[in-house]
């Protein structure tokens, strides 16, 4: 857990401006039904994701993010493909997710549509968006 927190931190906290109170909530509790995804490169985590329940049948993708010096590489579509498979292992007919508008591209090659109309959430726009699995 605080690998995927310090990978937040660096990314969304400190690169993005997001207060810390938006940021950790509750479903970051050890006694939550989330599961927490981190990406390391030899010891050093690099990116980190969470999936959790939605509704009955949808996961909720949430969280995806990977430090700016590793941007590019793969890894975010590698932890998108660990999570979707881990969904479908959940017994999660589909996934759903609320994309930063700059990152709408990077979702929609993986398969997400768009749902919606674009809003703010911590000063930042986004996109809700959606895949069945």
């Amino acid at each position: 857990m605080q690998s995927a927190l310090s990978v937040r931190r660096a990314v969304f906290i400190r690169e993005q401006q997001v207060p810390e109170e938006i940021e950790i909530d509750s479903h970051d509790r050890i006694d939550s039904e989330t599961i927490h995804f981190v990406v390391y490169r030899g010891e050093q985590a690099v990116g980190a994701s969470r999936l959790r329940p939605y509704t009955p049948g949808i996961g909720k993708v949430e969280r995806v993010a990977i430090l700016s010096s590793e941007r590019g590489t793969g890894l975010g579509r590698l932890l998108m493909l660990a999570m979707e498979e881990t969904a479908r292992r959940q017994g999660f007919k589909g996934l759903k997710l609320n994309a930063q508008t700059h990152a709408q591209r990077f979702y929609e090659k993986l398969g997400y549509s768009p749902v919606g109309e674009v809003f703010e959430e911590a000063g930042i726009e986004h996109i809700a968006m959606e895949k069945a699995i």
